[in-house]
């Protein structure tokens, strides 16, 4: 990703609506789904600023890693231990049976093989252990945004599938997820299509629109996985060995 993107996690990770809420969503999603042991091994892969790991940390002991050097600094000082840098897809030196969850957050899209990488991970996971995959979703809503982020594609619900079954994989409870706030999102991106304004710029909107967005986007916690979401920003699902 560009520079900026990681400075921008950096500043605006601890308050930015889609942040804060998305953290929530994806615990109350693994209290309820994931089925992890007590005191899990976690491997959270492309950890950017590290602002996923305490909320991880709730389930078990985390390890984490991180390409870029600036935001692996920032991430290894929340961890408290060094993150380490493996490059997918082959995750060299990475211990094979050992984690009861990965997580891989806004991460596979990134990658150019995503089905090797989702095929490395799967070699990582120990006896019952599953991937937890978050996914940005709909490839007509590709804008500068995702450029700026290095994405190699946006996915359906049917694409990520089938690269979840290529790996060797099986996908569980697959679906949208900020479908809630998806109009607005949808209606942005249409805009700067027709204007020629697509904005890259992800800081957070201003106070009372930042905490409304964030009150909004929580409410997914009731709703993802126990009941079908409409079309949605994104995409999320537990993905186990077939």
């Amino acid at each position: 990703m560009d520079r900026i993107v990681y400075d921008r996690m950096a500043a605006h990770d601890s308050t930015h609506w889609w942040y804060r809420a998305r953290r929530d969503i994806l615990a109350d999603y693994l209290t309820r789904y994931a089925g992890l042991p007590a005191n899990a091994r976690i491997l959270e892969i492309g950890c950017g600023t590290g602002h996923n790991l305490p909320m991880l940390a709730r389930f078990g002991a985390v390890d984490a890693i991180e390409i870029d050097a600036h935001a692996r600094a920032i991430a290894t000082e929340r961890l408290g231990r060094p993150v380490g840098d493996a490059p997918l897809p082959e995750l060299p030196g990475i211990a094979r049976g050992a984690y009861d969850l990965i997580a891989v957050l806004d991460v596979v899209e990134h990658i150019a093989d995503d089905v090797a990488a989702l095929a490395a991970m799967r070699d990582c996971l120990a006896p019952g252990g599953r991937i937890l995959i978050a996914v940005p979703a709909h490839a007509w809503m590709w804008s500068a945004h995702d450029v700026v982020n290095h994405h190699h594609r946006r996915y359906s619900k049917a694409t990520l599938n089938a690269a979840i079954r290529a790996a060797g994989l099986a996908p569980k409870k697959l679906g949208y997820f900020n479908s809630l706030l998806f109009p607005l999102a949808a209606a942005a991106r249409i805009a700067g299509k027709l204007t020629g304004r697509e904005d890259s710029d992800d800081s957070p909107p201003p106070g009372p629109v930042n905490r409304l967005f964030e009150r909004i986007f929580r409410l997914e916690r009731h709703l993802v996985g126990r009941v079908p979401m409409t079309p949605g920003v994104s995409i999320v699902t537990l993905a186990e060995p077939a």
